[in-house]
């Protein structure tokens, strides 16, 4: 479930030009900070996950096993996050109703906002607002993705033996580590935007409550193959002068 919550889990960011990885531990009662334990990065070349799609499992497979190997971590549950085109958010209004009926009408209700086949997503929802506004109705976040795509990244978990117990949105996940970490005044207005080498998360938020989202396939690819194609240099080359690195 995208809004389930767990503890002793390894953050897992399988992305189209590295895996990383973070292990945190919260700090004492009361106290908001996170202590980082370990941090790890692993590269992948450009071709092994290409506009989302898992190319190469076995790459990916190793470079998860490497990231654990390497930091010695012993949990073996993992959370990830999924982004892009098979992923579908929406706010939507719904009549008033108990947590039991809306569990079963929800099914139905995303059937108008949903544009796949309601067989072939996950759903799930969070409901906005905590109490009846007044006017009968509540305001109702929907997420759907594509079992195909989610299962694309379960598997690559599944295989280098660790057990993924949450599937995120990348977008939300940026939400809550700020929410996490920052106490938000409910007027003040937040922009978090996560730039990764081909999509970019925009998540605007009023407060500690989301209010915009969008997944935008622009990211840093896009640089490095205008430098490769000006320059008549590789990959790799251009992706070192991207970052200024000396070659």
């Amino acid at each position: 479930m995208i809004f389930r919550k767990s503890k002793g889990l390894v953050g897992l960011d399988i992305g189209s030009s590295a895996v990383k990885l973070v292990e945190l531990k919260a700090q004492p009662k009361g106290d908001r900070k996170w202590k980082l334990l370990n941090l790890g990065v692993v590269p992948l070349s450009p071709e092994v996950i290409v506009d989302g799609s898992i190319m190469d499992s076995t790459m990916v497979v190793d470079a998860i096993a490497q990231l654990f190997s390497e930091n010695k971590i012993k949990s073996g549950d993992v959370s990830i996050a999924v982004s892009g085109h098979s992923v579908i958010i929406k706010k939507i209004t719904m009549a008033y109703m108990a947590e039991e009926e809306l569990s079963e009408s929800i099914r139905w209700e995303a059937e108008s906002y949903i544009p796949f086949d309601i067989d072939d997503v996950y759903l799930d929802y969070q409901v906005l607002d905590e109490e009846d506004r007044g006017d009968g109705n509540m305001d109702v976040l929907l997420v759907a993705a594509k079992k195909e795509k989610v299962s694309e990244y379960v598997s690559v978990v599944q295989q280098s033996g660790k057990a993924p117990v949450i599937v995120d949105v990348d977008s939300f996940a940026l939400q809550n580590a700020l929410t996490a970490n920052y106490e938000l005044s409910d007027f003040q207005v937040t922009a978090v935007i996560n730039i990764g080498a081909s999509v970019m998360n925009i998540n605007i938020m009023q407060g500690p409550t989301s209010v915009f989202w969008r997944d935008i396939s622009f990211g840093g690819n896009i640089y490095t193959d205008a430098i490769q194609k000006d320059l008549g240099v590789d990959f790799e080359t251009a992706e070192q002068l991207k970052r200024g690195e000396s070659v």
